[in-house]
């Protein structure tokens, strides 16, 4: 059987494992596209139309850390998520609990609060992501910025965590 140059070089293109790693997309457009709800304080909230919060802060130091923007995109509980999945946006940081129902959905990056245990929803099988996010992470934590977020917004005094809205948990995958 003979094979035409043309055809060896679609190959790769028809392939599953040849779409891009999330890792490459967040570094192609320089910017790590950030869902939050602008109405969680001391998480994610805004002051004089400003966002900020816990969450912002740690958002803006990972993507230092990643040598991108952060772009923040304020959204509401019926599209967080989703939009995660679908990839609209790279990660949610809105004070999210790893559930197995949730794990079933999306990778997650280490915790960066213990209690509760809150960490980062992304689109599965990005692995790259995950080990960037990680080590992202792990130097924020190791350096004291984590610690000194934490200080600056909770005191030190583990925040109260409501349980998610249902429409979080309960969206079917497509």
């Amino acid at each position: 059987m003979r094979f035409s140059p043309g055809l060896v070089l679609l190959l790769p293109l028809l392939s599953p494992l040849a779409h891009a790693e999330l890792i490459d997309d967040v570094f192609d457009r320089g910017e790590l596209r950030i869902a939050v709800q602008a109405n969680t304080p001391p998480f994610n909230f805004k002051d004089d139309n400003k966002l900020t919060g816990f969450e912002v802060e740690l958002g803006e130091e990972l993507a230092k850390e990643l040598d991108v923007r952060p772009s923040f995109i304020t959204t509401d509980d019926s599209d967080l998520l989703p939009g995660v999945e679908t990839g609209k946006y790279d990660v949610a940081i809105n004070h999210i609990a790893m559930t197995a129902q949730l794990q079933d959905r999306f990778d997650f990056s280490e915790a960066y609060l213990e209690k509760p245990e809150l960490a980062i929803p992304f689109q599965k099988g990005n692995p790259a992501f995950k080990t960037s996010l990680d080590r992202a992470l792990q130097q924020i934590k190791a350096d004291g910025r984590l610690k000194a977020l934490s200080h600056k917004w909770f005191k030190d005094q583990p925040p109260a965590i409501a349980p998610m809205p249902e429409p979080l948990q309960a969206t079917p995958a497509h």
